[in-house]
């Protein structure tokens, strides 16, 4: 009878604990659930925009790719950058979105235009976190500036930059910028210091531009 009770306690005991705590359980595996469930479906959603954002990258490279040829049509040049303007305007968050808008600044440097190139290096620099990536944009832009005659505002530009990877190429172009800019002596400094970075690497046409500098002065 001891053994009985014993176990008609447990049952009254566990009965008790389920109305007190059996819809909260519940309610935790349900959200648990619902938790899991959005997971996978932002997983999913994930993976169809990049590859949806990929596929459009591809589309975009053989378009200015056709759009790039000397006999290249208006319509190819217009498909060109409606699809760089898709990538921006759908998947902004991505690298595609980055890497297509560096394409259509060369489309629009081929075309002439000068300004909408620069804004679409901009627009990269303003989205990009890739260190590689926001030095090579800030590189192409400060050489537009310069061709533009902002020679000055260019060689500011390179003068907030630094990188590990890309120090000699900064310390050349900024060099090539000074030229430009009539400013010999730096011009000479920037290149000697291109040279002492790049070390053993070979580097002959950065010689042959610090030469001329030497034959001219």
């Amino acid at each position: 009878m001891a053994e009985l009770r014993t176990e008609e306690e447990q049952v009254e005991a566990l009965k008790k604990w389920w109305q007190e705590n059996g819809k909260s359980m519940l309610l935790g595996i349900a959200l648990a659930g619902a938790i899991i469930f959005a997971w996978k479906g932002w997983q999913n959603n994930q993976q169809v925009e990049a590859e949806t954002a990929a596929a459009l990258y591809q589309n975009l490279i053989q378009a200015v790719a056709l759009a790039s040829v000397p006999q290249a049509t208006e319509e190819q040049k217009a498909t060109a950058t409606h699809l760089a303007s898709n990538l921006k305007a759908d998947f902004d968050g991505t690298a595609y979105a980055r890497f297509g808008a560096l394409l259509n600044a060369r489309l629009l440097l081929d075309a002439g235009d000068k300004d909408a190139a620069i804004a679409e290096f901009d627009w990269v620099l303003t989205q990009s976190e890739d260190p590689v990536m926001t030095v090579v944009t800030t590189m192409r832009k400060a050489r537009v500036m310069a061709s533009k005659g902002d020679v000055s505002e260019a060689i500011s530009l390179l003068n907030g930059v630094s990188s590990d990877a890309f120090q000699v190429s900064l310390m050349e172009l900024k060099g090539d910028l000074q030229l430009r800019n009539n400013d010999q002596a730096k011009a000479r400094e920037s290149y000697e210091q291109a040279l002492e970075l790049a070390g053993d690497e070979p580097r002959p046409i950065l010689v042959m531009k610090l030469d001329n500098l030497a034959v001219e002065g």
